[in-house]
């Protein structure tokens, strides 16, 4: 059996907080995440599919790393998964001066 929000119609493993994965930085990397998430939470790419209202077809691009999967459909297949994006500046655009501290 498939766990199952029952609001959302996403699943989830449990309510446990999860580590953050790591910085991503292709669409393979994407792709990754969603077949080990998938896989950790026993369920085929038709199951997945089925739970997202996506074809098998996508799921499987996605896990594949296909460059131009639609990013609405990328991003509510990884919500159905229990995962979240966050954007964060690089690290070195985190050390570079504000726009206030740089000379007139």
């Amino acid at each position: 059996m498939i766990p199952v929000r029952e609001q959302s119609g996403c699943m989830m493993d449990d309510n446990r907080i999860k580590e953050p994965y790591g910085n991503i930085f292709s669409s393979e990397d994407i792709g990754k995440l969603v077949r080990m998430y998938r896989k950790e939470q026993s369920v085929t790419q038709a199951d997945l599919a089925a739970l997202c209202a996506v074809g098998v077809r996508f799921i499987s691009d996605l896990e594949n790393g296909k460059q131009t999967a639609e990013l609405g459909k990328v991003l509510h297949v990884l919500k159905c998964l229990g995962l979240e994006v966050a954007v964060t500046p690089r690290s070195w655009a985190k050390q570079a001066p504000s726009i206030k501290d740089m000379p007139k």
